[in-house]
């Protein structure tokens, strides 16, 4: 394995807040050394000059349709499309054909993903088939490797079955992912029920569907004791019941995603489907209650809900499948939406998108301290570009930042050591800087 010496670099690590200006040196897969000037003999030299440096970011909501749907989405497709967004660690959901609640499936994914681009983590099954009745062997699921246990895509209906998932995962150290939703409100909704839906004449998922699944996860986590994570917060009676939640002492931790914090139900104005997801982009009020949740803590962590489909999928408004793609714009929409106007700084920005969503899920990265696992991405924050549906690296295209200008661009994402991902423009100044490297530094 080359070993990487990255020069003159502004290093952000909110794993211990570091934040300085200086070199990253990678051997065998780990960073020995951060900070200062380093040489190194025979290391493959990398110009940071004026790019951040950040643990490979953590993802941990992705949807990779593997098995079953690959023509959506793979692992190694999904990997790569993780790599083009600096995205180093990754958990996917368990929505798949068949679902994940068995070992042979889990298995499967780990196996394929030890040739892909990013590390794969996997959420097993609450519920066998997804069902939300009967529970899935999660011994055997942790056995064969999962961190985490979720029926997303949908609720689990019986109380009683969530309620023996959050006390058994905390004896088997695996973390409870609640896709908040209370069916009997949201069946048959298309968006955010409310006055752009009366517009369009379309059926609508109100808030309410959100914020009773979100209070009966927090109340068996206060009733029992035991943790629970909350996925993809979009309302503001959550994001309250949330805060409510943390300062009583319950044990809960939330997540939001990009479109939440950066776009309303205004945008299904258009009738594009790709503007569709579960839950549903909802009102201003709500997008900055999500803020809000996000700069005081109340929300723990960014994640992407990255959910691919085809073209010809999203080809009808109604009869559309939910959700959209995020990996590769997550980063440039944090620092586009909330660091750019002031809500919050690139270091807390980082914190949400690095170390806060490895300790949710138990997985030890987010971190550059010496020591750890080689996971870095490196990025230009102030330079702005266009998303161009035909340029990212999944199988899908539908992307709910296309065609908007997005500040701050993944430059190079390095995974276990090795150089993942790099940039047109930046592997030629990697070009020109070989040519000149005595003009630089010598190694010794």
């Amino acid at each position: 394995m080359q070993n990487l010496l990255i020069h003159s670099v502004h290093i952000l690590d909110s794993s211990d807040n570091t934040d300085t200006v200086g070199d990253i040196l990678v051997k065998n897969g780990k960073i020995v050394q951060r900070g200062g000037n380093i040489t190194c003999c025979g290391a493959r030299e990398i110009d940071g000059r004026g790019l951040t440096a950040s643990p490979g970011l953590v993802d941990s909501h992705v949807h990779l349709r593997d098995p079953g749907q690959v023509q959506k989405e793979d692992v190694f497709s999904g990997c790569r499309a993780a790599a083009a967004g600096g995205v180093t660690s990754l958990m996917c959901m368990p929505n798949t054909i068949p679902p994940i609640d068995t070992p042979e499936t889990v298995k499967y994914i780990l196996d394929k993903a030890k040739k892909a681009d990013a590390r794969v983590y996997v959420c097993g099954a609450v519920s066998k088939g997804l069902c939300g009745q009967e529970a899935a062997c999660w011994r055997s699921l942790k056995e064969a490797g999962a961190v985490a246990l979720s029926d997303d895509g949908r609720p689990v209906a019986s109380s009683a079955l969530m309620a023996r998932a959050m006390r058994d995962a905390q004896r088997l150290g695996l973390a409870v992912c609640a896709h908040c939703e209370d069916a009997s409100l949201s069946t048959g909704g298309k968006m955010n029920e409310g006055k752009i839906s009366a517009k369009l004449g379309v059926n609508g998922i109100p808030a309410a569907a959100e914020n009773c699944g979100t209070a009966r996860e927090i109340s068996l986590a206060a009733s029992y004791g035991v943790p629970v994570h909350i996925c993809h917060v979009s309302t503001a009676v959550s994001t309250q019941m949330v805060r409510c939640a943390k300062q009583h002492g319950i044990p809960v931790t939330a997540e939001t995603a990009p479109h939440y914090f950066s776009l309303t139900e205004n945008e299904l104005l258009s009738r594009d489907a790709d503007f569709r997801m579960n839950p549903p982009l909802r009102t201003e009020k709500d997008r900055l209650a999500v803020i809000e949740g996000l700069r005081d803590g109340t929300i723990d962590a960014i994640a992407t809900d990255h959910a691919p489909h085809t073209p010809h999928e999203k080809a009808d408004f109604l009869s559309a499948p939910s959700g959209a793609i995020g990996m590769e714009t997550s980063l440039a929409a944090g620092i586009t939406y909330l660091v750019k106007p002031g809500y919050i700084t690139l270091m807390q920005l980082l914190r949400l998108m690095t170390c806060s969503p490895a300790d949710i899920i138990h997985i030890g990265t987010g971190t550059l301290q010496p020591g750890a696992d080689a996971d870095i991405v490196l990025f230009a924050p102030d330079e702005e570009w266009t998303v161009a549906p035909d340029k990212l690296h999944g199988k899908s295209r539908n992307a709910v930042f296309k065609g908007r200008r997005l500040t701050g661009k993944v430059k190079l994402t390095v995974c276990r050591g090795k150089i993942v991902y790099s940039s047109t423009v930046y592997k030629k100044q990697e070009n020109i800087l070989r040519r000149k490297r005595h003009g630089i530094r010598q190694a010794d």
